[in-house]
């Protein structure tokens, strides 16, 4: 009998532990929409050399309830900003040959940097356009920059682009 609570226990555990890091939703009934393209084709995942269990849908999804938050606030009112992750490359790259406890530790170095691009569609109340456009980034100097928003957040690299993009886009209107 105790066998079999105790599996039951711990089919439950990890059950709720999968449904913990499990991507949510992102809401599409906001003023910031996020999506994008193929994963397939992004550059980090066709050169990902990384064993982890992180799937690109997960940290895709971060990133785009990050863009969502820090975007609805710099709106003018009744805008709408809608935003297609085209392809992105995360800051550092796994050296499996650094040994099977490494497999998975995305190493930082100048050779590995971040990079973004990303299309956009800003829209006043009425639908009409306001701006449109593609953004495109590779932060050559990631590690010497400054201001990170937590240094243990795996993104945080990514996350500045997404600012830096959100302030020079969304700050003169």
């Amino acid at each position: 009998m105790n066998r079999v609570l105790l599996s039951s226990l711990i089919a439950a555990t990890a059950l709720l532990a999968a449904c913990a890091s499990a991507p949510r939703p992102i809401p599409s009934d906001t003023k910031v929409t996020v999506d994008w393209t193929d994963v397939a084709k992004f550059a980090d995942t066709r050169s990902n050399m990384c064993h982890g269990p992180v799937k690109p849908a997960e940290w895709l999804a971060r990133l785009a309830r990050f863009t969502q938050s820090r975007a609805v606030g710099r709106l003018q009112e009744g805008q709408t900003l809608k935003v297609t992750i085209t392809d992105i490359q995360r800051a550092g790259q796994c050296e499996p040959w650094r040994g099977p406890r490494l497999d998975d530790v995305r190493i930082l170095k100048d050779i590995y940097p971040p990079s973004l691009s990303l299309h956009y569609r800003l829209t006043d109340a009425n639908g009409a356009l306001v701006s449109e456009g593609d953004y495109k980034k590779t932060d050559l100097g990631y590690l010497q920059g400054g201001n990170l928003l937590d240094s243990h957040d795996p993104l945080r690299f990514e996350k500045r682009m997404i600012d830096d993009w959100l302030r020079k886009t969304l700050s003169a209107r």
